[in-house]
């Protein structure tokens, strides 16, 4: 990378960089990262559609800080490449990790418990959530050849799969336990419950 700066080496090098973020980064509870990604999502908005700010520094700062893509074409004075910034992607990737702990969370306290009723799983929809996202971003991106704020098209589908799953599998009820997830009280309510057995 240090030699040709070639976009292979550095998405490899952001992917390394971006994993690292999401395996050190936690939340713990799903309010916390609904707040956390609601305020990035107005961020991110502002900063790239009113400012020039974000763009400028990712086009000038020559570092695995972003996702290269290359463009089928090319028009004259246009990088040949779409960009996708870490934070696009370890932000929600944080979130996304939640909504994992909690389903393995959620499954354990069912055990320990002994209901034989099946938990729901989150996982699996909020990732799908996140790359329709994430495509969604990639598209408009290209289509415009514009800059686009990644979490404006990748927020929305996060925490609407979060939320629509849960509408689904169990109502309002459902969506208040999703809501009020909080890791650490889990925890230690699944310790407890243990316990007592």
């Amino acid at each position: 990378y240090v030699s040709e700066k070639h976009w292979l080496a550095n998405n490899a090098l952001g992917l390394a960089f971006s994993l690292q973020g999401i395996e050190f980064l936690t939340l713990d509870s799903v309010q916390i990262g609904v707040i956390l990604l609601t305020g990035l999502f107005f961020y991110d908005i502002f900063w790239v559609f009113f400012t020039p700010v974000m763009v400028t520094v990712a086009k000038s700062f020559d570092a695995p800080i972003k996702l290269l893509f290359p463009r089928a074409t090319v028009a004259d004075g246009e990088p040949p490449f779409s960009m996708l910034g870490l934070g696009d992607i370890v932000i929600p990737g944080i979130y996304v990790a939640l909504a994992l702990r909690m389903d393995l969370a959620r499954r354990a306290r069912a055990i320990a418990t002994g209901d034989q009723k099946k938990t729901p799983q989150y996982f699996p929809a909020v990732i799908t959530g996140y790359f329709l996202g994430l495509v969604t971003t990639i598209f408009v991106m290209n289509y415009f050849k514009a800059a686009q704020p990644a979490l404006l098209y990748i927020v929305p589908g996060v925490l609407g799969a979060t939320f629509a799953r849960a509408l689904v599998w169990g109502g309002i009820r459902e969506v208040k336990l999703v809501w009020g997830f909080d890791e650490n009280a889990e925890e230690k309510t699944v310790v407890e419950e243990k316990k007592t057995k």
